[in-house]
């Protein structure tokens, strides 16, 4: 009976389980506090340290004690800090909402917007004058023309009230405010920036969709190639050379699939946009490369999974390696199939949206621009439409789901 209790590991006394949380404290305190590392670093080496411990004492700790080492050592190495979130607060508002204008700040934003209307004005003179003189840009002007302008710039300001004048100047004095406060809210919802914005949201929608089905397409094939039990149906036979002909065959399909989807979308459009130039049918082909990739596993591992018995059925009637691939194959794996083809359209429209930073068309190469000067509340429009489209596309790929079970 009492071997029986040593054998069962819920029997162990309790400091057999102290014994790795002693050593991971105490190699803590002497790494930090004596030897003066960085606490993470530390609790790393610590946690290796008491995995050694509980695998002689209490191995079911050696996995946790690994998983704190992992972890404590990726926090370090990502430089984790959430009390930057904390401290940097106020500029996160600033960013998001926009900042608030000193006096001082909108009577020189006022000043500003003085002279923009006034330099407004006296461009509307030049047009006219030289309308009236039927001169075209570029060519010579009189020598009072300078003179010329200046009067009918009086003019065209005495002809403007004194209220319009104002008007014009507070318009003015607004935009200029609205620039410098930054902010993405309240969003852009200009018609002219809407239709705008509609039309690269399509042409991102038509990179995502274009990319799925090109990596569908292929995977679909390929993954035969890259499934075992597929490839015994295709080629048949319990020799030792087809067998490892097979294998060989799964081995090197499945390495094509890594490489792939090795690389993220981004460093592909990188990539084929310096072989084929900037354009749309750059992220057609990074997206579909990249999800093939991807697709291709996921459909090699679903092939693994089909039942034998479906399989055995039809091969029993004669039938040749293609019908019984169709027929007992696909069947199974086809729902899987297509819901992981929809989840990648979905996932590959939000990577469309982004593609076009580096040229490879769509939406992210507007939103890119916008950010560059700096016009956060018509980046916000567009972000609000990519959040509308992506729900759009998950609720309709849902009901096709549903059809489908």
């Amino acid at each position: 009976m009492m071997a029986d209790d040593r054998a069962d590991p819920a029997a162990k006394p309790v400091w057999v389980w102290a014994i790795p949380l002693i050593v991971l404290c105490g190699t803590v305190v002497v790494l930090s506090g004596l030897v003066g590392w960085n606490a993470l670093i530390a609790l790393s080496v610590a946690a290796v340290v008491a995995a050694v411990a509980a695998a002689v004492s209490s191995r079911k700790l050696v996995i946790p004690m690994l998983l704190v080492a992992a972890m404590s050592w990726s926090a370090n190495k990502s430089e984790l800090n959430p009390g930057l979130l904390v401290e940097n607060r106020g500029r996160a508002v600033e960013y998001v909402f926009g900042r608030q204008l000193s006096d001082a700040e909108r009577a020189d934003l006022l000043r500003q917007a003085e002279s923009t209307a006034s330099l407004g004005l006296q461009q509307d003179a030049e047009r006219s004058v030289m309308s009236v003189l039927g001169l075209k840009r570029g060519d010579q002007k009189p020598d009072n023309f300078a003179q010329q302008v200046d009067v009918e710039a009086e003019r065209l300001r005495s002809d403007i009230s004194l209220a319009e004048w104002d008007i014009r100047v507070g318009q003015i004095a607004e935009r200029l405010a609205s620039d410098r406060k930054g902010g993405f809210f309240p969003p852009e919802t200009d018609p002219k920036s809407l239709r705008l914005y509609l039309d690269a949201i399509l042409e991102t929608v038509a990179i995502a969709l274009w990319g799925t089905a090109l990596a569908v397409l292929c995977a679909a094939i390929v993954a035969l190639l890259g499934s075992e039990r597929a490839l015994a149906i295709l080629s048949s036979g319990d020799s030792s050379i087809r067998r490892a002909l097979r294998r060989i065959g799964v081995f090197f399909t499945r390495r094509g699939f890594d490489a792939c989807r090795g690389f993220n979308e981004f460093v592909l459009a990188l990539i084929f946009v310096a072989i084929i130039g900037l354009g749309p049918f750059a992220g057609v082909l990074a997206l579909s490369v990249h999800t093939f990739g991807v697709l291709g596993k996921v459909f090699a591992d679903a092939l693994e999974t089909v039942r034998r018995g479906e399989i055995e059925g039809v091969s029993a009637t004669g039938a040749p390696a293609m019908h019984v691939v169709s027929y007992a194959v696909v069947p199974q794996v086809l729902p899987y199939m297509v819901s992981q083809s929809l989840l990648r359209f979905e996932s590959n429209v939000r990577s469309a949206s982004v593609l076009g930073l580096v040229g490879a068309g769509g939406i992210g190469f507007l939103i890119d621009a916008k950010l560059k000067s700096y016009q956060f509340q018509e980046v916000a429009t567009m972000m609000i439409m990519i959040i509308v489209l992506v729900s759009l596309i998950d609720f309709v790929c849902g009901r096709v789901m549903a059809r489908l079970t």
